[in-house]
């Protein structure tokens, strides 16, 4: 059975921005962001991309017409072979209505209500409905689906499917929690045999949205909300939450069954409705790293404390000892590790793709398990790795490497050189683009389309920061380390493993003056493990590099400047290259360097 995930709406962005005010800071503020395919053969995912790779608008919301094409052609497969597509989102009709009601009920003025039930109407009619879907599909494929072989799956069942999958198909609690999907923004259950139930009196309504209250805390302090919710998690790190707690002590409430509340419901027609409270606690903004990281470190202990709540909750109403945490708030890695910990779980996992970039894989195991041809007969999946995008062969590197003319320089060599070379060059305070195989999938570089550099430096995240990254220079950068390495080097706790940067642990204070510049200023890190299975040249290079220095990390960084996509091909790689200060460039098993004429 071939299934295509598929998930991106032509004119979301156009339709968001008029009737919304989707522009500006709220450019993000938008469904189908995140867009891109996936495609499962026989329970198989062989290729899955995220449509920025390809098309490089990050975060786009736009059909997914690249994805969809690559996914096909890397298989060798046409339209017409497909059994099923799978659409994360299922804006049913009865959704739809519930939507309206909500909007009745919802806390704003009687005058605005008329306009937003319009509002969403023509979201529905233009873009989200099952029609409109499917005729935009036709219309940038030039294929019409069969209407009976289109399967749209609600969009957090999508965020719990992808862990499972990913985590192996094992009998699983989750949790999934996000901006908002159709109507709910949280919900959690449990997953026997591939079937789903849901814990419907634990369900969070989207007017109570943790995600969204949190990003509504990131628009406040200046940066864009779903985009740049990492830097509060980063800048929280610089202080101590105040106490008493505002959030808990003035916003939000607690219930019964994991559910939570907030004494001001969001504002659906007013995303800054909520500033002049945060004003009323913290006093008006300011533009310091002071002010904001108190903010910052309020947000993130409200965010921990709410998460606790409902795992806590989930505990108590099921047996299973497995948990997956799924939607755009797993990708809160600060609050992961004491979410486990505190739990009574044996393990806890999030995958590569927890954020919106992964329910392209979500929708499609989800159909294909619920098919009737399916059902009782899947036991397992085959092992799932991110590196699920396109890669490209030596002669294209090679033949991109010329049409860059004079500006670069470059040499062969195989891939023990590469690892020796590399190993020597990282003794010295140098920044390196690492460029290998497919590109992984999901929001963070995890070693094929990396930026790595030597931690034992103090200022080379400055130097990564300033000259390359062009961003804040507030924010940390995560160590890559052999797994088997891990518990040495940092407090692990129960984990045994972090291979997606999904997890923070405490560096041990004997390593700290080893890796100051993977070490944030809370003493943490947001480890990457490797293994010679997942990365066998990575995890060489890590080897020949610790034989060489003492230092058993590496910093790992994904190859982009703010603003960009994470580079997929060698022109977007050298493109990169000879945009910043990046020294070096492995480009497969050619070592790249600048010409004096591209200084």
């Amino acid at each position: 059975m071939i299934v295509l995930g598929c998930n991106g709406f032509t004119r979301v962005s156009e339709v968001f921005a008029e009737h919304f005010g989707a522009v500006g800071t709220e450019k993000h503020y938008l469904l189908g962001h995140d867009a891109g395919a996936s495609l499962l053969v026989d329970g198989e995912l062989v290729a899955a991309v995220e449509e920025e790779r390809l098309n490089r608008e990050k975060k786009t919301t736009d059909f997914p017409f690249n994805s969809v094409k690559w996914c096909l052609e890397q298989a060798g497969l046409r339209f017409s072979d497909i059994d099923l597509i799978a659409i994360p989102w299922n804006f049913s009709t009865e959704v739809f209505d519930r939507m309206l009601a909500g909007i009745t009920s919802a806390p704003m003025t009687p005058s605005a209500k008329p306009a937003l039930v319009g509002n969403i109407g023509k979201l529905f009619t233009d873009v989200v409905s099952h029609d409109a879907i499917l005729a935009d599909f036709a219309a940038r494929t030039g294929f019409t689906p069969d209407p009976a072989k289109v399967v749209f799956v609600p969009h957090h069942l999508a965020h719990a499917m992808t862990g499972y999958y990913t985590a192996g198909m094992k009998d699983t609690a989750f949790l999934v929690s996000d901006g908002r999907a159709e109507v709910f923004s949280s919900l959690m259950g449990e997953i026997r045999d591939g079937r789903i139930r849901v814990f419907d009196e634990s369900t969070i309504d989207a007017e109570y949205s943790i995600g969204l209250l949190f990003g509504a805390i990131t628009r406040f302090l200046g940066f864009v909300p779903n985009n740049d919710e990492y830097k509060i998690m980063g800048l929280s790190g610089f202080a101590a939450p105040p106490v008493p707690n505002p959030f808990l002590e003035h916003l939000v409430e607690l219930r019964e069954d994991g559910r939570y509340t907030f004494r001001r419901p969001l504002e659906t027609d007013n995303p800054r409705g909520l500033e002049p409270l945060f004003e009323q606690f913290f006093g008006p903004v300011q533009e310091t790293r002071e002010y904001k990281a108190r903010v910052a470190a309020a947000a993130q202990e409200m965010l921990t404390v709410v998460t606790s709540h409902q795992v806590r909750a989930l505990e108590a109403k099921t047996d299973l000892n497995h948990l997956l945490f799924e939607g755009g708030v797993a990708l809160n890695c600060l609050n992961n590790t004491p979410l486990f910990e505190g739990s009574r779980f044996d393990d806890m996992e999030v995958s590569f793709g927890a954020s919106d970039t992964g329910i392209v894989i979500g929708a499609a195991v989800h159909a294909w398990l619920h098919h009737p041809d399916n059902a009782g007969e899947v036991k397992s999946a085959p092992p799932v790795t991110p590196y699920l995008g396109p890669e490209y062969d030596d002669a294209t590197i090679e033949r991109t490497l010329r049409e860059f003319g004079g500006r670069v320089t470059w040499s062969r060599l195989n891939d023990d050189e590469v690892v020796d070379q590399v190993a020597k060059l990282l003794t010295e305070k140098v920044v390196i683009g690492w460029f290998e195989g497919r590109i992984e999938h999901g929001p963070r570089a995890l070693g094929h389309r990396s930026i790595i550099a030597n931690p034992n430096f103090p200022d080379i995240k400055d130097v990564i920061n300033t000259r390359v990254k062009h961003r804040e220079p507030f924010r940390p950068f995560a160590p890559l380390v052999l797994e088997s390495d891990a518990p040495r080097i940092f407090e692990m706790g129960r984990k045994a493993r972090s291979p997606y940067m999904t997890f923070v642990f405490p560096v041990r204070p004997e390593f700290r003056d080893v890796i100051p510049g993977a070490t944030h200023v809370d003493g943490t890190s947001r480890v990457q493990t490797i293994t010679d299975e997942g990365t066998p040249r990575l995890a060489a290079l890590l080897r020949r590099f610790t034989a060489l220095t003492d230092v058993p990390c590496l910093i790992n960084t994904s190859f982009n400047v703010a603003g960009e996509p994470i580079v997929c091909s060698p022109a977007d790689a050298l493109n990169c290259f000879l945009g910043t200060e990046i020294d070096y460039v492995v480009l497969g098993n050619y070592l790249v360097t600048k010409t004096d004429a591209s200084a």
